[in-house]
């Protein structure tokens, strides 16, 4: 570790969390220099949906670069991205009446997010954007602006501008709810709109995540995402939905919002999308609001990223038919039961939130929570913090996790709340 400690930034995370060196990963597994294998329920944060080294892409991305493939092209047109672009379209949005344009941005979520808001803007000619409280949606100056933790926002050195904030609407009650969150929040925020002295002008876009991930999972319900694109609509702005951790298959559909009934205008994806680890960031943009660009207006070096077109049609395959899909609804359920057992022995303090292979416990204590990692890190489970002041526990393992490793992994997590509580 010296190496990193003498060279690397401070700005380093992760690694303090996880304080070791790894060597090698398979699937739902990582395993240090030391050999000490560790079960990971966090597979990069949403990135390795498909597990490590997931052995369909590995094959096809060695082909690809034995083949001379070309791995960095702007986006100038290759094979692989055609054959991207069209998997993609007969897969995801075909089936599903979307029309939708794909804009390739790259390489992270918060580049995506940041094409959207330009966007957004160009299309109304407005500069508000509404973000809900405890959102995440990148580090970057634009989309840092509709991020609400302050931990993240205290580092910008510049104010964070043209943002309204409104309550996000759980599907279930939780910490935080009695700010008046639901539909009823939608209504007020309208009438603010609506009054010609509230002093607010109509916005740009509204931003939502179906499922707050980093914000503490928190769920929107279909009641209160179906208002609040209704109040978009009603005022002439673009409804944007990040997808960015929550969709590509994590909870047991493509999109996380998927049989909801909504029409979002645009569509920020990434982390899993690539599916093999290497980055990729794509826009699904209505083709009326996608014409107001001008070619190169928006750039990006790494936006023709070849080894994650490869992959990222490898991982269109899983969705060909219902088997992953399937796989993942069955493998959130025990894991929410498994949760949901031990939040039982809290007595009502702790909660459950999530949805397929996203779930969390809220132990509404971040030294505990704290506490509940660094143990779990130490018998062999890799899983983080999120929510305010990192109180809820995540678990967002590869879709493919075997049951052995997921119920290996529940039984290692149980076991070391036990030892946090008695430590703490």
């Amino acid at each position: 570790m010296q190496v990193f400690e003498k060279w690397e930034s401070e700005i380093r995370g992760y690694c303090r969390i996880y304080p070791t060196v790894f060597k090698s990963a398979s699937n739902a597994r990582q395993v240090d220099e030391a050999g000490k294998s560790y079960i990971d329920f966090f597979a990069g944060a949403g990135v390795l949906n498909f597990g490590h080294n997931n052995p369909l892409m590995k094959e096809a991305l060695i082909e690809f670069i034995q083949a001379d493939g070309v791995a960095h092209s702007l986006d100038t047109s290759t094979t692989v991205k055609r054959d991207f672009i069209q998997a993609f379209a007969d897969t995801i949005l075909v089936p599903r009446g979307m029309n939708h344009k794909m804009q390739f941005m790259g390489p992270t979520g918060t580049n995506a997010v940041e094409a959207a808001l330009k966007l957004a803007r160009r299309v109304t000619g407005r500069k508000t954007v509404v973000a809900c409280t405890h959102g995440f949606h990148g580090m970057t100056l634009g989309s840092l602006a509709l991020t609400a933790n302050s931990y993240f926002r205290n580092a910008a050195g510049v104010p964070l501008e043209h943002v309204v904030r409104m309550p996000f609407g759980c599907q279930t009650p939780c910490r935080g709810c009695e700010m008046g969150c639901g539909t009823a929040s939608v209504d007020r925020l309208r009438a603010q709109f609506e009054d010609s002295s509230s002093g607010l002008e109509a916005p740009a876009a509204f931003v939502v995540e179906p499922i707050q991930a980093e914000g503490g999972v928190h769920v929107a319900s279909q009641e209160w995402l179906l208002a609040v694109q209704q109040l978009a609509k009603d005022l002439g702005a673009l409804f944007v939905l990040d997808d960015i951790q929550a969709g590509c298959g994590r909870t047991g559909s493509y999109f996380s919002f998927d049989g909801m009934g909504l029409d979002p205008d645009i569509i920020t994806l990434a982390k899993g999308i690539g599916g093999f680890g290497t980055p990729l960031a794509m826009n699904l943009v209505k083709p009326e609001h996608d014409r107001h660009w001008s070619p190169g207006e928006h750039t990006g070096t790494f936006r023709g990223q070849g080894f994650s077109f490869v992959a990222g049609k490898v991982a269109m395959s899983y969705f060909q038919n219902d088997t992953l899909m399937s796989e993942v609804k069955r493998k959130g359920e025990q894991m929410a039961s498994a949760l949901n057992a031990i939040a039982a022995s809290s007595q009502g303090a702790w909660q459950v939130r999530g949805k397929g292979l996203m779930q969390a416990l809220d132990v509404g204590d971040s030294a505990l929570s704290k506490a509940i990692v660094s143990e779990c890190f130490q018998r062999g489970l890799l899983l983080g913090g999120c929510g305010t002041g990192g109180m809820v526990i995540k678990m967002i393992p590869p879709l493919t996790i075997p049951d052995a490793d997921l119920t290996e992994g529940l039984q290692i997590f149980a076991q070391a709340i036990k030892a946090a509580q008695e430590a703490v």
